[in-house]
């Protein structure tokens, strides 16, 4: 299983390079799972739903299926938030993983920033970024891309010695 991380700053457009990059990947042929980190609480079962009742009656885990999807929705319960290492374990087999957010693990990341962040960079203080992904000339000493040219920004992730 391959790793790519997208990080950057809020609002730089990370969610829509990695969902480009995993329309390009998959459109290639390979496997991809992708997993998002938030800082902010997040739901995906809502009061009143079955599942939610289960998880609400104390459920670890609940596993919400259908004919299409299912979702697996684990209650820490004050257990420690979970490592990448430990979510990326419970994947699926697959060629790549596109992981947004996780800035301060140390798998190989893509960075997205802006001209109009007022926020700097993360690559000079992270060495585990690998490629940047802007709006103006950096000065970055690897590859720097334009955030439309999705099929090099692919080409680059697949080349050898970059995962």
């Amino acid at each position: 299983m391959n790793v790519i991380g997208i990080v950057g700053w809020k609002n730089s457009g990370k969610t829509t390079l990695a969902a480009a990059l995993i329309r390009e990947l998959s459109s290639r042929g390979l496997t991809v799972n992708s997993i998002k980190h938030a800082h902010h609480g997040v739901d995906v079962d809502q009061p009143g739903t079955d599942s939610y009742k289960h998880r609400d009656a104390g459920a670890r885990e609940v596993i919400l299926a259908g004919g299409q999807r299912f979702a697996i929705m684990h209650e820490l319960r004050g257990a420690e938030e979970p490592t990448l290492d430990e979510l990326l374990a419970r994947l699926g087999p697959c060629d790549w993983v596109v992981v947004e957010g996780f800035k301060t693990h140390a798998h190989p990341k893509i960075e997205v920033h802006r001209r109009e962040s007022e926020r700097a960079p993360l690559y000079p203080e992270d060495a585990s970024i690998i490629a940047l992904v802007a709006d103006y000339v950096a000065d970055f000493p690897g590859p720097v891309f334009d955030v439309n040219n999705i099929p090099a920004i692919a080409d680059f992730i697949l080349s050898p010695g970059k995962s």
